[in-house]
């Protein structure tokens, strides 16, 4: 309801004159409760002077029941007059708490097209006056700031203080804290705006994380960032990754290993492998490399092969002949 103005009429002597026939047709406008400022009788007959016009006495009538204003107070709606009765009854709003008419002597309070007795704005669960107070409302019932905080307010995941109006709120998928609250569970540093890695159900910064969680090289101890290997179930850098003795990278490369050490292929063959009795080169057996074996003697799948003919001897008799194999057609040529 709108700031009203407060009219009084005076009484005076009533002649009968015609009254004038009133328009359905009304418009909004500023509500006012006014009273008539005088009366006057110049005019051949007993005039009342309201809302800056004249009215013979009898003329001045409420706009909906026709009764007499002269002398009561009365409302201006659409710049038609109404008595205090007929503008409550068709006008005023009702109060959603005591469900009683909000009479124009009484305070409107107004909050999304509801509407109050000043004494019945009240927080619905501890009743305290919401007059001139800060409120929430839920569910078409409204709340003072503790009871709504209380049921209804969001909760900080770190400190579990609700957040008030106007805090910045930091969130993370279902989860969500004050900005100062959303830090490093470690070395407790606010994150901001900066990386972070979840790690259940905690927090960390990505240098703390890195330290407490990260992949370490074996060899080197630092942090594995990228492009690690992993050999015997141990991380290396790539580059840590190197033969113990020539220090080449192994990473993509035919190596094998002697007492728990990586070596690259030459490597091996050089310091541990068996020699081929034919060719004199290691036998270090890296890819899946055949070798043949006899007494003391050692050779590669492709140096098996008799002195003489250089036939394969790989699956087929032989006969040594000094240092030298040979397959038995060059036994027999050679007693011959």
């Amino acid at each position: 309801m709108a700031d009203v103005e407060v009219m009084q009429t005076t009484v005076s002597e009533v002649k009968k004159t015609k009254k004038v026939k009133k328009s359905s047709k009304r418009r909004e406008s500023e509500v006012q409760i006014t009273e008539v400022d005088q009366t006057n009788e110049e005019k051949g007959g007993e005039y009342t002077k309201a809302m800056d016009k004249d009215w013979h006495s009898g003329h001045f009538c409420c706009w909906q029941c026709d009764e007499s204003l002269t002398g009561q107070r009365y409302v201006i709606r659409d710049d038609h007059p109404y008595c205090i009765k007929c503008y409550e009854n068709v006008f005023a709003n009702t109060c959603e708490e005591c469900n009683k008419i909000i009479g124009i002597d009484s305070k409107d309070l107004s909050y999304k097209d509801k509407h109050w007795h000043e004494a019945c704005f009240l927080c619905f669960k501890c009743h305290l006056s919401l007059v001139d107070k800060q409120f929430g409302a839920k569910a078409d019932k409204i709340y003072c700031g503790n009871c709504y905080d209380a049921q209804f307010a969001s909760r900080c995941d770190g400190c579990g203080e609700v957040f008030r109006a106007g805090t910045k709120k930091m969130e993370y998928k279902t989860r969500q804290w004050h900005e100062n609250c959303f830090c490093c569970c470690v070395c407790k540093i606010a994150i901001g705006t900066k990386s972070f890695i979840p790690r259940e159900q905690e927090i960390y910064c990505a240098s703390c994380y890195e330290e407490k969680f990260a992949t370490r090289c074996i060899k080197c101890n630092k942090v594995i960032t990228s492009g690690g290997v992993t050999y015997k179930n141990e991380p290396w850098h790539r580059e840590c990754f190197t033969c113990t003795h020539c220090n080449i990278i192994l990473a993509g490369q035919r190596f094998t290993s002697r007492d728990e050490k990586p070596y690259c292929a030459e490597c091996f063959g050089e310091l541990f492998a068996k020699r081929c009795t034919s060719c004199v080169k290691p036998i270090t057996g890296i890819g899946g490399t055949r070798f043949i074996s006899f007494e003391d003697r050692h050779w590669h799948h492709d140096c098996f092969v008799c002195a003489s003919c250089k036939t394969t001897l790989v699956g087929r008799g032989f006969i040594t002949d000094g240092p030298d194999i040979i397959c038995p057609e060059c036994a027999k040529q050679k007693l011959m």
